[in-house]
């Protein structure tokens, strides 16, 4: 199941690449017949893959003629401050963290470098005197200071 939902991902953000302005539009048939999978299969790829938290806003109609319409958020629609309110309230995981960095990484605001020390300074080995709802409380406090500096400092 997780090799499908990786080739669903993989094929909707190469989509979004090729796109002109960052969004795309497909139907949800079409989308369920090429990967031969169910509805359900697509609807955990766009909610755990392409959330406004991983820097996405969706459109969804179900049914027959049923759609899905994905933008990709970008500085000028405010992803770092959509981030930062979620992760104001809310725990993460290591592996919901590791979506946020990478995505703030593609989006080039972070470089490189600064993604590995940030995956880092938020892996369970760095916060592990703490167990795990408070880990990832934690967590998410870590990386909404980070992505606060990263937004005075760029402005």
């Amino acid at each position: 199941m997780a090799g499908i939902s990786d080739r669903l991902e993989r094929f909707l953000k190469e989509l979004l690449e090729k796109s002109d302005n960052g969004i795309i539009e497909i139907g949800r048939n079409e989308l369920a017949n090429k990967f031969s999978c169910a509805p359900s299969q697509i609807n955990y790829v766009l909610t755990t893959r392409f959330s406004s938290k991983n820097g996405y806003y969706i459109e969804s109609r179900r049914g027959g003629s049923g759609y899905i319409k994905i933008t990709s958020l970008s500085s000028d629609d405010g992803f770092l401050n959509s981030i930062i309110d979620f992760l104001t309230d809310n725990p993460i995981s290591f592996n919901e963290a590791v979506r946020i960095v990478d995505r703030i990484f593609e989006l080039d605001y972070i470089s490189k470098k600064e993604r590995v020390i940030i995956l880092h300074a938020l892996s369970d080995n760095s916060i592990c005197i703490l167990d795990l709802v408070k880990r990832d409380f934690l967590r998410s406090s870590i990386l909404k200071n980070i992505l606060n500096a990263f937004r005075r400092e760029n402005g």
